[in-house]
């Protein structure tokens, strides 16, 4: 499947990179999976580059209906929160580099904070490649999302920070290796 061409079989919703426009992509598209990581894909079609949800992509025929969910919300119940907001933001990819947000060293800070009604404020500074990506309020919801199905989390919050501006030093060991710039 990755690095094929496959036709749509039914409208699907994306995203075009790096404009972070909404688009819909008629039924029969042919499109061109280039990346498959976390719960998205990235593929090369008529509009250009997009990015299509798992969701999305099972309902477009582009994936089997069985085709699960890579993140997983529950995790080890026995982990620290802290732990498993770490380990769910780790599932997130960015569309045009096949490195996860954590290790391209885009997320600052994540603070777990105690309520008093027994769930956890979760908050999360990060930051992006360059302030105007498009995709910025897409990764935002997506980090939302996946750290709001964790079990013990009552609210979050995402922060976009500049400062530290972010560079290519940031990066793990691990991504700079995959990468290439080792």
């Amino acid at each position: 499947m990755l690095n094929s061409e496959i036709v749509t079989e039914a409208e699907m919703s994306a995203v075009q990179i790096p404009g972070g426009n909404a688009v819909v992509l008629p039924a029969a598209s042919r499109i061109y999976i280039t990346q498959m990581l976390g719960n998205s894909i990235t593929a090369a079609t008529d509009v250009g580059l997009v990015r299509i949800s798992r969701n999305q992509a099972i309902a477009g025929g582009v994936l089997p209906p069985d085709a699960e969910e890579s993140t997983q919300v529950e995790g080890d119940r026995d982990s620290p929160l802290e732990q498993r907001v770490w380990q769910v933001l780790s599932d997130i990819y960015d569309p045009e580099i096949p490195v996860d947000i954590v290790n391209l060293g885009l997320v600052y800070s994540v603070e777990v904070v105690p309520q008093q009604d027994g769930t956890s404020c979760v908050h999360v500074r990060m930051t992006l490649t360059a302030p105007g990506c498009g995709m910025g309020p897409h990764l935002m919801a997506e980090a939302e999302a996946n750290i709001a199905a964790l079990p013990g989390v009552g609210e979050v919050q995402v922060e976009f920070v500049w400062d530290p501006p972010w560079n290519q030093n940031m990066m793990s060991e691990e991504a700079r290796m995959q990468l290439g710039m080792l």
